[in-house]
């Protein structure tokens, strides 16, 4: 029992190589197990309007005035716009120097429509008039029992928060009472989480199962360029952000291995949303910070949903041999700059985004996504992460920039998170070189 792992993050990656096994080798009872994936991130995504209420109004409650609010605000939404315009142009020069759907020639009369009716017909309503009206609940309730969509909890929460701090002394007991109650779904969510192994798992073994891993051959091409723009988005631009700011990128991932391990294995970043905002108020983030950044960034700052656009995008065109002038390449940029705002952490969201994204340049028909449908769930997965990334690097900076950030406690944070993972590794070579007794 000596090397029983009890840290979680190892047990959700033993139980993703499981569940990608079983997928693997046995598909049909891989495809039974996605009820315990999905109620998993069910049971997550049950507590997340709630916990973002009560974070974005104890964020305003606590940030001492108002304009110190609207200040973090302002300033993540200026870092949320320039930080996804570069993940845009990643997109763009990898899919032009790649050229993954080059030599695809694809008839464009040959593609089935009927695959992909639903995600067109959704895109279709999400105009400017329809987005901004979808913002606001039809009630206060409707905001958490509704469409689920968080930028209607967001808007309740920062009403809510605004009204709460012009109140002084008189909104005093709700914000304890909202502290109590932040408390008691932490520790919800803390219960809930526990069970990590077998949601990831199940996940992970019913996609493996249900779309396999030979559905990746003729579209490897497109799924490297992909993985690859994420990789050098976050090692190198969000790693250039990152030592600006005075931390490594690679000492942040080492700190969320157990979120990003759990994202990787439901292809939702909404399963790692709490725990995230854990982690980084004890990485020394105030919680004012991180009540407010967070949850805007899950509906502002989907770097991965970008750099997703732009490829998919133009592999489709590629592949359908369309012409694309640079007039219309500036259009899909701008397009895509504003239908990924909203577009929130499940699986699937990216897709109808691009179906909307791809409306406006009529040479290039929306039925082209039947092309990409078979491996879109493997692209979800990076595009989660590259989201949550995204995310918590946004917290960390803007926390700095407001001067809300502990630099002694986050430097503690990660190096101690380092020593951590090295401690298992030197504790097996002592005990290796322990003479053997008895």
């Amino acid at each position: 029992m000596r090397y029983f792992p009890k840290n979680l993050y190892v047990w959700v990656l033993i139980a993703i190589l499981m569940g990608g096994a079983v997928g693997y080798f046995t598909p049909h009872v891989a495809v039974i197990l996605k009820p315990l994936g999905d109620g998993f991130v069910s049971l997550i995504r049950m507590l997340v309007a709630p916990v973002i209420f009560i974070t974005v109004v104890l964020g305003i409650a606590g940030a001492a005035d108002i304009k110190k609010a609207g200040r973090v605000g302002i300033k993540s939404l200026l870092y949320f716009e320039v930080v996804s315009t570069f993940a845009l142009v990643l997109g763009l020069l990898a899919v032009h120097l790649l050229r993954p759907g080059s030599g695809f020639n694809v008839d464009p009369a040959s593609l089935d429509s009927k695959a992909t009716a639903v995600y067109v017909s959704q895109a279709q309503s999400q105009d400017v008039a329809q987005f901004v009206l979808h913002i606001i609940p039809k009630s206060f309730a409707d905001a958490f029992t509704g469409s689920g969509d968080l930028l209607q909890v967001v808007l309740v929460a920062v009403l809510f928060g605004l009204a709460l701090a012009r109140a002084g002394r008189a909104g005093s007991p709700v914000v304890g009472f909202l502290e109590s109650l932040s408390a008691v779904f932490f520790g919800m969510v803390s219960l809930i989480m526990r069970l990590a192994p077998l949601g990831a798992g199940a996940a992970m073994a019913f996609t493996i199962g249900k779309y396999g891993v030979a559905s990746l051959g003729p579209l490897l091409k497109l799924l490297g360029t992909f993985y690859l723009a994420c990789g050098l988005f976050v090692c190198g631009i969000l790693g250039i952000i990152a030592r600006l700011a005075g931390f490594s990128i690679f000492n942040l991932l080492r700190y969320l291995r157990e979120e990003l391990l759990l994202v990787l294995g439901t292809s939702s970043s909404e399963s790692a949303l709490v725990p995230l905002m854990q982690k980084l108020e004890r990485l020394g983030c105030s919680r004012s910070v991180v009540g407010l950044v967070v949850p805007s960034g899950y509906s502002f700052n989907l770097d991965g949903t970008n750099i997703y656009l732009t490829i998919a995008a133009l592999f489709i065109a590629q592949a359908l041999n369309v012409p694309l002038t640079v007039s219309q390449e500036a259009t899909l940029l701008g397009v895509a700059m504003l239908t990924s705002k909203g577009a929130s952490g499940v699986t699937g969201a990216g897709f109808v985004t691009l179906a909307a994204t791809l409306t406006v340049v009529p040479s290039v028909p929306v039925a082209g996504l039947a092309l990409i449908l078979g491996i879109d769930r493997f692209m979800s997965e990076a595009r989660a992460l590259t989201n949550m990334i995204g995310n918590a690097v946004a917290t960390i900076v803007v926390a700095r920039w407001e001067g809300e950030l502990d630099f002694g406690r986050l430097n503690s944070e990660l190096e101690d998170e380092r020593a951590r993972v090295r401690e298992p590794a030197a504790s097996r070579k002592d005990a290796a070189d322990q003479p053997a007794t008895g």
